[in-house]
Formats: C-alpha cells, sequence, structure tokens
C-alpha cells in the first residue's frame, strides 16, 4: 500500500500512457479502420486524466523520485491546459484528417504522447527529468508537424522544426552540464540553495543561466528564438499548429518559470534583465512581422510570438500577482487559439490548397455560424472587451504597473494596439467582401463542438472568472522565493 501511495502524484500520468500504449496495439491490429475510434478513446482518457489532475488539486503531494517529480498546484493547472488543449486539438481534427488521407491511429496517440511530455515537463523539479520529458514531446511534435508525408510543406516543417529543436536541446544540455559542473546536482532546490552562497558575477553560472533561458526561449518561440515558428506553423497540419501554439507553449513556460523562480532566484537580477530585453523584442517583432502576412497560419504564428511577449512582460514583476496573469492568460489563450485555428482548418481551396487570407473573403456570407467565431476569436486576441482575452491582457498589464513596470506595460499596450490591424484585417475580409468561389468548408460535428466549446469560454470567462482566479492564486503561492 504504501508503494501505491508514493504513486499518487504521477497517477493521472500513468492513466494516460497507459491508455496511449494499449491504442497503440489497438491500432497495430486494426490499422485505418479503428482510427476513429482510437480517436474518440483518446478523447475518454484525456478527460478521465483530467478527473485525476482535479482530484489531486489542492491534496499536498509529496515531492517523488527522489525530488525529481512534483504533483503541485502550480504543475496540476498547467496540466489541466495541456489537457484541454489535447481535447480540442482532437476535436478539430476528425474531419480534417479525413479529408487530408492522414486517417491513421498514430496522429491521435502522438497527441497523448506529447501531453503525456508536457504534465512530466510541468511537475519536473529536476534538470534531468525535464529534459528527458521536453524530448518526448518534441520528439511526438516533430513527427506531428511532417505526418502528411506527401506534401513537401509538411516534410519541410517537421525537418526545420526537428533541426532547431535539435540545436536548442544542445543548448539546454550544455546549460545543465555547467550548472552540474558547478554545483554538484541537478536538483532545481539544491541548485538554488547552492548558489545562495556563490559570489556575485561568477561568470561560469551566468552562462549557464543564459544557455538554459535560451533553450527555454526557442520553446515558447521568443525572438530572436523564433525563426522556426512561421514556417513550422504553416507547414504542419493545421490541427497540429493549434496544438503547439497552445500546449507546447504552454509546457515552456511551466519550465521557464519553474526554472527562474525555483532553480535560481538568486540570479533574479540578471534574469529580469534578459527577459525584459527578449519581452519587449517579441512583442514587437511577431507585431510588426504579422502585419505583413499575407498567410493566415504565418500571421497566426506571429501572433503567437507576440503573444510570448505579453507574457514575458508579467515574468519579470517577480510576483504572484504577475505569476497568476500568466497562469491565466495561458488558459484563456488555449480557448481562443484552438479555436481560431479550429476555423482555419475548415477553409480550403478546392484544389487541396489554401491558409490564405484572402480565402476569407465573403466568409460571412457563405457560413455565417464560422465567420461569427473567427470574428469572436481574433477579437478576443486582440484584447478587446467583454472577452477573455480583454482580462488575460488586463491582468498582465496590471501585473507590471503594480510593480512600476510602467514603461514595459506601455510598450505592450502599443503592440496590443498595432496587433489589431492585422487581426481586424482578417475581420474586415470576411464581412466586407466577395466570397471566393473556389473555397470549400469542411464541416464536422465535432468541428462544431470545439467551436463551441471555445466561444462559450471566450464570452462567458467574464462572469465565472473569480473561482478561476482563486485557484490560480494557490497554484502560484510559495513559487517565488
Amino acid at each position: 500500500m504504501p508503494q501505491f501511495l508514493d504513486l499518487m502524484p504521477i497517477m493521472p500520468e500513468i492513466l494516460l500512457t497507459t491508455l496511449a500504449l494499449l491504442l497503440l496495439l489497438a491500432d497495430a491490429i486494426l490499422k485505418k479502420r479503428g482510427a476513429g475510434a482510437i480517436g474518440g478513446l483518446s478523447i475518454f482518457g484525456l478527460l478521465s486524466t483530467i478527473i485525476g489532475v482535479y482530484y489531486l488539486y489542492d491534496n499536498k503531494m509529496p515531492v517523488i523520485f527522489s525530488g525529481m517529480f512534483s504533483a503541485d498546484n502550480f504543475s496540476l493547472f498547467f496540466k489541466f491546459i495541456f489537457l484541454i488543449s489535447a481535447i480540442l486539438t482532437i476535436l478539430i481534427s476528425f474531419k480534417y484528417i479525413k479529408v487530408r488521407d492522414i486517417n491513421i491511429g498514430e496522429y491521435y496517440i502522438l497527441i497523448l504522447f506529447a501531453t503525456i511530455g508536457m504534465m512530466i515537463m510541468a511537475s519536473g523539479t529536476d534538470l534531468i527529468s525535464i529534459y528527458v520529458s521536453l524530448e518526448l514531446m518534441a520528439m511526438s511534435t516533430y513527427i506531428l508537424a511532417g505526418i502528411e508525408r506527401q506534401r513537401a510543406t509538411s516534410n519541410e516543417s517537421a525537418m526545420k522544426y526537428f533541426i532547431l529543436g535539435a540545436f536548442s536541446s544542445a543548448l539546454l544540455l550544455y546549460g545543465i552540464s555547467f550548472v552540474y559542473g558547478i554545483t554538484g546536482t541537478t536538483n532545481l532546490e539544491k541548485v538554488a540553495a547552492y548558489l545562495s552562497n556563490t559570489p556575485e558575477n561568477n561568470m561560469a553560472v551566468v552562462l549557464s543561466l543564459i544557455l538554459l533561458v535560451s533553450a527555454f526561449a526557442f520553446k515558447i518561440a521568443a525572438v530572436p528564438f523564433h525563426m522556426w515558428t512561421p514556417d513550422v506553423y504553416q507547414g504542419a497540419p493545421t490541427p497540429i499548429t493549434g496544438f503547439m501554439s497552445a500546449g507546447s507553449k504552454a509546457a515552456g513556460f511551466a519550465v521557464l518559470l519553474r526554472f527562474l523562480f525555483t532553480g535560481m532566484p538568486s540570479l533574479q537580477n540578471e534574469w529580469i534583465t534578459i527577459i525584459i530585453v527578449l519581452s519587449i523584442l517579441t512583442m514587437t517583432v511577431g507585431n510588426i512581422a504579422a502585419i505583413v502576412q499575407t498567410n493566415i497560419k504565418r500571421m497566426l504564428a506571429f501572433s503567437s510570438i507576440a503573444h510570448a511577449g505579453y507574457l514575458l512582460i508579467a515574468v519579470v514583476t517577480v510576483s504572484d500577482i504577475g505569476l497568476s496573469s500568466i497562469l491565466l492568460y495561458l488558459l484563456i489563450y488555449a480557448f481562443m487559439n484552438m479555436g481560431a485555428f479550429g476555423v482555419v482548418s475548415m477553409v480550403q481551396k478546392k484544389t487541396g490548397e489554401g491558409g490564405q487570407i484572402d480565402d476569407y473573403k465573403g466568409l460571412a456570407k457563405v457560413y455565417p455560424f464560422g465567420a461569427f467565431m473567427m470574428l469572436l476569436f481574433l477579437f478576443s486576441l486582440t484584447g478587446i472587451p467583454p472577452t477573455a482575452g480583454f482580462i488575460g491582457k488586463f491582468y498582465i498589464f496590471a501585473a507590471a504597473v503594480k510593480k512600476d513596470l510602467i514603461e514595459l506595460a506601455v510598450i505592450g499596450v502599443i503592440n496590443s494596439a498595432i496587433s489589431a490591424y492585422y487581426y481586424l484585417r482578417v475581420i474586415m475580409y470576411m464581412y466586407m467582401k466577395e466570397p471566393e468561389e473556389d473555397v470549400v468548408l469542411e464541416k464536422s460535428a465535432a468541428m462544431t463542438a470545439a467551436l463551441v466549446i471555445s466561444a462559450v469560454f471566450v464570452l462567458s470567462f467574464i462572469i465565472y472568472s473569480e473561482p478561476v482566479v482563486n485557484n490560480i492564486t494557490k497554484a502560484v503561492s510559495g513559487l517565488i522565493r
């Protein structure tokens, strides 16, 4: 019995891993005939895992595996974001992968493995467990990005993602080796204890900080480590693009926050300077580059980069309200961004190509429901009230103002205003242009369900935001030392 209790903190991961392995065996037997059933069972497994995560929340689980895995409220809240992102991804994938002739069971299984990697990343309290789980997530998303093997852009997307991802992994390992060489441990708590007694301006410590922050910046697509994002987002299957922009970005922030606040609190002055520079560059480059895009997936890719910049503003506040605003924004972002990519996955040309902003001309006349959904999600991404996106940005900028980071908050507000141009341009095309004759819509009940779930959250969040914020406050409590 004690051994079973020791495994309670990792039960959600065990449950999801068991399901993924069973589905892998089932797929080998059923092949394409069982792809739809595997997708349905994957959703069932993800919902069951959410129940497991909810059960553990606020139960003060012990740190297990010699201090390498923690099921604290911070990690559990992130797991909820990952699981929601995976469910929405599968819902918008059913029709998409049939139309694109990639209706294979391993597509859904890889989503499960990527989600497992994200969940372990969020709970990782040791650089080794963080690295291993990060690679599990990364390998799964590399394959998913290139799963449309018959399409050259998908292959190119996977190859670019793999090569640049390998480079970021090398930076991470190099940084870990520096940390271990200096401190003699990879446990974040022990690293923090050792560095608290280390003289300031130790160049080896600063170098390890730079290497590790650079590796994590790649995962959240922060400038100048964003080069892979537009090409990978454009070439990958659209549901997977949404999954990477919501789930992978949240996982990157979970690890970055854990590393900075648990492992490197004594180097706060150094990493605050680095994060401020990254935030300003990321916001500005992301928004300016998005303005000139003609492909909607590339536009949303640069938009995703800009949103990472907004989130980095809250990191430098080094406050509970700042951390709370990050978790809140990532939850909201998962719904509004997955909803936007859900609409994008429906719109394509009869030739099988698509993805241009011009393809959205007159969408309101052809498919009023889809156009309204897109309008709602773009309003939320812009931060227009009363959508959830407005609440998320308000909390971030309020946290910056409260910590006297007025200039950074102003830069964020200006960038948010700039983003309105390219978001509203799509809305103008949908409602003020004549429809394109060669554009078709791939609709399904599962797709509609995903859009409705996302839209209900985006519209109604302002009503029930208080209990969510209260739970987030509990999740970040004690993270800042």
